[in-house]
């Protein structure tokens, strides 16, 4: 009988931050420092994959080091960590921006809207942000936002449905022109450019560096996971996780509390 060959490690680690690397307080645990760090003196590639801002990055960039990039705004946009910069962006063209927007205002009374420009977010009136984030907030009409600088991230928000009843309305009037998904259990959508998702921007970035996907690990939570899940050749649910990710991920690792992506990458570096 012949000896299987030893599994090579894998070339890249991807983890999505919240619900899945991050702890439910917003913390990197010792444990996951520990692991990220030995992933990395094996030689892996480590890559946050964030729906997050990069404004929303500086924590994450300082707990974990200043290491490594990011991949943010679902991937409209990489970030390097060590220089807490933006390296590349992939925006939502404007005129493909106000027929999402009157499309969408159309069929769904009642929703707002806001966007993301990677430093800065703007919204209309009508769209509630929780008060430690109005610091870093501006308001104004959707019909001038969409045009003040690139838009990374178009956001709609609606306080009377949940995510996946208002992502499927929204899909079905404008879900041929943009990315759409969600990250929240509240009734808020993350819209993207046509085909820009962080499976698209880590696609890019893994062929810039001579890495196929098979010798990927993902880890993720939520829809807005999805795509670099089923990108990735190895991928993990979390414990907890969106039904429709645990639906389509055969993989589990435990809890973002109890260091799930950390013990998966001990398993694998040890």
């Amino acid at each position: 009988m012949t000896d299987r060959p030893t599994p090579r490690p894998p070339r890249l680690i991807v983890s999505d931050l919240d619900g899945t690397l991050l702890r439910s307080d917003g913390s990197v645990s010792a444990r996951t420092r520990s692991a990220l760090a030995m992933a990395e003196d094996a030689g892996a590639t480590v890559v946050f994959a964030t729906g997050r801002p990069p404004r929303w990055m500086r924590e994450v960039a300082q707990a974990t080091g200043h290491r490594g990039i990011a991949v943010c705004s679902n991937g409209a946009l990489v970030y390097d960590l060590h220089q807490e910069k933006i390296i590349e962006g992939f925006p939502l063209a404007p005129e493909i921006g106000r027929v999402v927007v009157e499309a969408i205002r159309t069929s769904i009374p009642g929703v707002s809207f806001g966007v993301e420009f990677g430093d800065r977010f703007g919204h209309e009136e009508t769209y509630l942000v929780a008060g430690d984030r109005l610091n870093e907030t501006f308001i104004g009409r959707i019909s001038d936002l969409l045009v003040a600088e690139p838009v990374l991230k178009l956001l709609v928000k609606h306080e009377g449905y949940e995510p996946d009843q208002l992502l499927a309305k929204a899909r079905e009037v404008a879900g041929d022109l943009v990315t759409m998904t969600h990250s929240s259990k509240i009734g808020l959508l993350e819209v993207s450019a046509q085909g820009i998702s962080k499976a698209s921007t880590l696609a890019t970035l893994c062929a810039e560096r001579g890495i196929d996907a098979s010798e990927v690990v993902a880890f993720g939570d939520m829809p807005n996971d999805l795509a670099m899940l089923a990108w990735a050749g190895t991928p993990y649910a979390v414990t907890g996780g969106h039904p429709d990710v645990l639906a389509a991920v055969e993989r589990r690792c435990p809890s973002n509390d109890d260091d799930g992506v950390a013990s998966v990458l001990e398993s694998l570096f040890r």
